[in-house]
């Protein structure tokens, strides 16, 4: 029996902790490594060729999404599971778009997160029972593209940070850019979705489910 190994991603220790204890329970997958952050997940994944990643998508730094990103342009063979606490069509439309094979969320159940890896392993689409209705409304999707789709995956990122309060100096740090290059995301986002400041951003990224209030 080959053994599947397994990066774990996520910013609490605490979950971790449970997920490992929980995937390593089996006799067929193993933890190689753990990061906590997006710039860890790839400095692992670079290090350690896992043949699963298990990503969580709000995290500090670059967070998951980048960090798919940055994976998949380094190898785009890379088999990444996606646990998120985000429940909604705009995160598992953007995972897929860059290329993950499974998408869970954190409510699902224990022995769902042994499928998923698996089912991820052998190169197969695993997507929560929860996420299923969001899948099937994307699929019949006629080409009128939800509102975020318009943004480009930076821009997504970009937008994301601006909406949980980060400045334009913080991003540039946050995602290794200069601030004129963050300047003009924010100047392309907001035109795009026709929004003029960081409170309307803000509150656009409330109603679509993408921030808590």
């Amino acid at each position: 029996m080959n053994t599947i190994q397994v990066l774990l991603v996520d910013d609490h220790e605490v979950v971790r902790a449970g997920y490992r204890r929980l995937l390593e329970n089996t006799l067929d997958i193993k933890i190689l490594a753990e990061a906590s952050s997006g710039e860890e997940a790839y400095s692992s994944y670079v290090k350690q060729k896992p043949d699963v990643v298990i990503m969580d998508l709000s995290m500090p730094g670059i967070g998951g999404l980048e960090a798919i990103r940055k994976i998949r342009y380094y190898d785009n063979t890379a088999r990444i599971l996606v646990f998120s606490v985000h429940e909604n069509e705009i995160f598992l439309t953007r995972t897929l778009d860059e290329g993950v094979l499974g998408y869970i969320t954190k409510r699902s159940a224990a022995k769902v997160m042994v499928e998923a890896v698996r089912h991820v392993a052998q190169g197969k689409a695993f997507i929560g029972q929860e996420m299923q209705s969001y899948l099937v409304a994307h699929k019949k999707s006629t080409g009128d593209n939800p509102l975020f789709d318009q943004l480009s995956p930076r821009e997504f990122e970009v937008f994301l940070l601006l909406a949980e309060g980060k400045t334009v100096n913080d991003i540039a740090e946050i995602l290794n850019l200069s601030s004129k290059t963050v300047g003009h995301h924010y100047t392309h986002l907001k035109r795009k979705l026709n929004v003029s400041n960081i409170s309307e951003v803000t509150r656009l990224a409330i109603r679509g489910g993408l921030l808590e209030a």
